[in-house]
């Protein structure tokens, strides 16, 4: 009898202990994976810390390529200045020197044609001394003469008008006036003491002239 009433004593024991324990077992806090300090989730501000981040990343790499670009163009444009400053000092120079050897040979053409005129006048000096008919010695010159005033026509020269025409400034130039009797030739030009020229629509050269009055 004593011994069944132990192992009753230690039933009782053991179902006391039990409730015991399950008690203490639910007060403790359950420990899941990931929800430790070390692997809990982010919260929103450091979400929002990393996105300015990122942010401030990305527009520091925009600047220093938008730098790097702005170089390269730079760059680019002094080159092309240079070459334009470089072309346009020879196109200069080269000028000038067509300009300077444009004034120092202008009339070589003229004179290549002027030339033949003058060998006409020398034969006709030589024939001067021993010719015996003077009719074609004046032929002679009358035809030399004529040679010349066409290639002064041709090259754009003419006579300017001045006998019996009213006196004009801008083309005679008075040297002399003289009386007249007749009413009709007061003012105008009685007497022509060098011919004045055109080239093409300009005065070469004023009419020296002598005016009635």
């Amino acid at each position: 009898m004593k011994k069944k009433s132990k192992e009753q004593e230690g039933l009782k024991e053991e179902e006391i202990n039990k409730p015991t324990e399950n008690k203490e077992n639910s007060h403790k806090p359950e420990n899941n994976a990931g929800e430790g300090p070390e692997n809990s989730v982010p919260g929103d501000e450091e979400l929002q810390v990393a996105e300015v981040a990122n942010e401030g990343a990305s527009a520091a790499d925009k600047v220093v390529s938008d730098v790097k670009s702005s170089e390269e163009k730079l760059a680019e444009m002094q080159d092309k200045y240079i070459r334009l400053s470089a072309e346009f000092d020879n196109y200069r120079k080269r000028t000038l020197r067509e300009k300077m050897e444009l004034s120092k040979y202008a009339a070589e053409d003229l004179l290549q044609k002027i030339i033949p005129i003058m060998d006409d006048f020398e034969r006709a000096i030589v024939h001067m001394d021993t010719a015996i008919d003077c009719a074609a010695m004046k032929d002679g010159i009358d035809l030399i003469y004529n040679k010349f005033s066409e290639f002064l026509t041709q090259n754009g020269i003419k006579e300017i008008e001045s006998m019996n025409v009213s006196f004009n400034v801008d083309l005679h130039d008075a040297i002399a006036k003289v009386p007249v009797q007749d009413e009709e030739k007061k003012g105008r030009i009685v007497d022509v003491v060098q011919k004045g020229y055109y080239i093409r629509d300009k005065v070469l050269r004023h009419a020296k002239v002598v005016v009635g009055e």
